[in-house]
Order: C-alpha cells, then structure tokens, then sequence
C-alpha cells in the first residue's frame, strides 16, 4: 500500500491521505476581499484529490499585507467576501479547508510580484507604513521600519485571535499561522531582524515570545476540536540567524502548548541567505523536527514526483508533504501519482468518464 496515500490526523482533522495544498499567495483580492479569482483558483484546487487546502497568507489587518490585493480577513467586508468563495467551493467539494493567517511586517507594501515586487513608499497611493520588530528594512534602499511599540504589538496579536475568530464563524478547518520566509512572526525569531532589549527581543526565550503568545491567542479563539499550527522557516540560511537548532526549541514549546502541526519552510528573512535549492532541500529540516519533537511536520520544497513523496512519507521523514508551485502547474498531481503508486483518490462524479482504463481503481 502506498503510504502517500493513508489517512493522517491534524488533531482531530481526518485527513485522506498526506498531500496538502500548501498556501500561495494570489495577489488578486480587492482590499483584502477575495474575488472571483479566488472562486475559480481554490474551485480548481478543491478538487485535485489532495487532502488539505490551505488559503492563501491572509493578513490580520491592512498593515500586515504583502502587498495592496493581498487577501485579508480583518472586518466584516472581508469576512462576507471570503464566505461567497467558501460557500461555492463547498458545494463542490468536501476537502477540508485551512487558512494560513500571517501578517508581513517590514516585507508588506510592495508591489505585485509581476509588477516588479518593489518596496512602495508609504506616501504612495498602494503604499503605507511598515512596521517590524526593530527599525531595520529588509532590503537597503526599502523604506525604514517603524519599530513596534508594546501597545502595537499587544494590538497585532488581538488582531490574530480577531482573525481567528472570524475563520472559526467561516468553518475553516484549521489554521496555520504564517511564521516564515521573513514575515514579522519569523522576524521577532530571527536576531538578525529582532534587536530589540525589552522582553521580546534578546534571548531565545524573548525571540519566540511573539509567536508563543500569538498562538494562545489564536487556539483560545479557534474552536478546541479543529487544529492550529504554525509554518516556520527552519534557518535563515545566514550565518548568526535563526537555525534549525532555534526551531527545534521553538518546536518543542509549541507541542507542550499543544500545537497540532508543523509546516518546515525556510528562508526568506535576509538578503544574504545562501540556499543550496534542489530536490528535497528542505526535507531534512522537516526530518528532525519531527524526529526530536514527535510533532506532526509537513515538509515542502522541490517535492515534484510521486515516487520521491512516497519515499519522503515512507521512510518516516515526516507526516506529509505541501506542494505549491508543482500543482498550479499540474492541477491533479494527486490524481496522477495516485496512478503511479497504485492508489486511488477522489474525484467529482462529472469527472469518473476520464478514469484511464489501465486504472480502473483510480477514483473513489
């Protein structure tokens, strides 16, 4: 049997097999409202036979997008628009969906990855202000962050368990929270963007306070028998910056508060960072943590074939595996390694006349 494709929990979230739909960014909402965009891309999605959907980083206030058509959940204008795009996917699909709630902090006001992705000065019609743990940008030449006073901080993590809040009323089904490629959870982490010398910087301890205290805010929020989890990037790639060694305590803690998962990413705080990209390149990361913690860890990066992601899964290097780019471009990748590996998944009733005849068990 295809270990690809048994059944895996999330808490108490039933998953059917260990191929999640890992969050990517659109750049298509309209102030921070889902559209018909939204509707068709996670319809597409929804019916690809993985087990696990994951929106989109979906910003807790207007500040914390990465762009100006960032997906948002922070009022009731957003709430209703994201509940028309759930609404019609629903009624199409059973596939769990989850909600990766995030906020950008020095890396939001930028422009559309297709318009160049620059930093936009905040005096700028699509710009505004930034914000991060210490006035430090991200890149030389970006506008210069404001650092976060305790008052702001206490406010951004209400504005997660609000969020939190507004995904329960939804029925999303899990969350994850956005703590990687150099969003502002992973720069309070990070001492190379964190130099702060009050209680949320200095110390590992200090570091992971923000992201600690985000999470109670968000499991208090979030209806106890759906899972939260956090995505985090297991090294900066730079030397002297958070590391795998950092993430495994960060890892440890958030098991004993009872985070339900682990999404191991890496990368994306600092200019510098040296990544040796390719297959599986990430992998052992997400190999460790859960080796060390025992907490359920998705791996993601470069995961592209079947027989690499059932080798992944069937050598116990982790619970499950994300993929992203690999299936926008292949929107029934579990379909075809289902086919692959001799497994079956599911599929929409309009869909079963398309079933090969060498794989008569394909659908179910």
């Amino acid at each position: 049997m295809s270990q690809l494709f048994t059944p895996l929990a999330l808490g108490k979230l039933a998953l059917d097999n260990r191929i999640i739909i890992a969050p990517m960014c659109q750049y298509s909402a309209d102030n921070g409202k889902a559209t018909d965009w939204h509707t068709i891309h996670l319809g597409n999605l929804s019916l690809s036979g993985a087990s696990l959907l994951i929106l989109e980083a979906t910003a807790v206030e207007p500040e914390g997008r990465i762009t100006y058509a960032d997906l948002g959940l922070w009022n009731d204008e957003t709430e209703q628009a994201l509940a028309r795009t759930l609404k019609a996917v629903r009624a199409n699909s059973d596939m769990p969906i989850g909600i990766q709630l995030g906020h950008a902090g020095r890396k939001a006001s930028t422009a559309k990855p297709w318009d160049g992705g620059h930093a936009i000065a905040p005096n700028d019609e699509n710009g505004w202000q930034v914000s991060a743990p210490s006035a430090i940008p991200f890149l030389d030449g970006n506008p210069v962050p404001e650092a976060l006073s305790k008052e702001r901080i206490a406010e951004i993590i209400t504005r997660f368990a609000n969020a939190a809040k507004r995904a329960d009323r939804l029925g999303i089904d899990a969350i994850e929270l956005h703590g990687a490629h150099g969003y502002l959870i992973h720069q309070f982490l990070s001492p190379l963007s964190n130099q702060r010398t009050d209680e949320y910087g200095g110390s590992l301890e200090n570091r992971m306070r923000f992201a600690l205290e985000i999470y109670d805010a968000v499991r208090a929020e979030f209806s106890a028998d759906k899972p939260v989890g956090i995505r985090i990037s297991a090294s900066d790639w730079v030397e002297g910056g958070w590391d795998l060694e950092q993430s495994l305590v960060l890892a440890q803690v958030l098991k004993e508060r009872g985070c339900d998962f682990i999404h191991v990413s890496s990368g994306g705080l600092h200019a510098a960072q040296q990544i040796p990209v390719g297959p599986n390149y990430q992998v052992p990361f997400a190999d460790r943590i859960k080796a060390q913690t025992g907490l359920t860890t998705i791996a993601v990066g470069l995961i592209t074939e079947a027989e690499q992601a059932e080798a992944i899964i069937g050598t116990g290097q982790t619970d499950a595996i994300a993929l992203a780019r690999g299936i926008l471009y292949d929107p029934r990748w579990p379909w075809h390694a289902a086919a692959t590996l001799g497994a079956s998944v599911k599929a929409p009733n309009q869909y079963l006349r398309c079933q090969p005849r060498a794989y008569k068990k394909l659908f179910v």
